[in-house]
């Protein structure tokens, strides 16, 4: 049975952890990136790993068609892809939340701090569904473009395998995110978003 806001706010039951405004989630992806754990080596080690072979599949193709050519590729892959991306990666955010029953569910976006995002108002995750929702994106893209590297001819691999970059920074936040649960593994940390007032709260789970 899933827990309501009002459930969290017994204090014999939970106890509030966190308060992040919308406003201050940028400090918070920086912070929790910069925790060593090895949630965020896997991070930076995946982005060294897509970064290399990015510049691999550039050297391979360097002399083998025309410049202009491979500077349209760049461009694709650096710009047009992760901006068209942008609400796809979103709507990945927000399949498991609908399927595990959010109604109220919101995308915005913060452009002083460049950050897109979705949220379910007033909707408690357990730690489980929180995972697969931050997880969703990154595994679904990730593993669809390295399937396309594979197959697709030279050009297409070298623009493919600079937004397979690109879009592994782009979820810094969502490992952010993922990195506060793990620090905190030894808790079963739930939480919810108030879109009205902009803030995510973790509870930890005390009895």
């Amino acid at each position: 049975m899933s827990l309501s806001v009002e459930d969290l706010a017994e204090q014999t039951k939970f106890r509030l952890l966190l308060t992040i405004p919308y406003t201050e989630l940028i400090q918070f992806i920086f912070d929790y990136l910069k925790r060593k754990s090895v949630l965020t080596f896997f991070f930076w080690f995946v982005c060294f790993i897509f970064l290399f072979g990015a510049i691999l599949i550039r050297i391979k193709i360097a002399g083998i068609f025309p410049s202009g050519h491979i500077l349209f590729h760049s461009f694709l892959g650096f710009i047009i892809l992760p901006l068209i991306f942008i609400p796809v990666h979103e709507f990945l955010h927000m399949i498991p939340y609908f399927l595990s029953g959010a109604k109220n569910i919101r995308v915005g976006m913060d452009l002083k701090q460049f950050l897109f995002y979705v949220s379910a108002h007033r909707y408690v995750a357990s730690p489980l569904q929180f995972i697969i929702v931050a997880f969703t994106p990154f595994v679904v893209i990730s593993g669809g473009l390295l399937f396309l590297i594979i197959f697709l001819p030279g050009l297409w691999k070298w623009s493919l395998s600079i937004f397979l970059f690109v879009h592994s920074t782009m979820c810094a936040g969502d490992f952010a995110l993922l990195n506060l649960y793990f620090v905190n593994r030894g808790k079963k940390i739930y939480t919810w978003d108030d879109l009205d007032k902009k803030e995510a709260y973790f509870y930890e789970k005390v009895n």
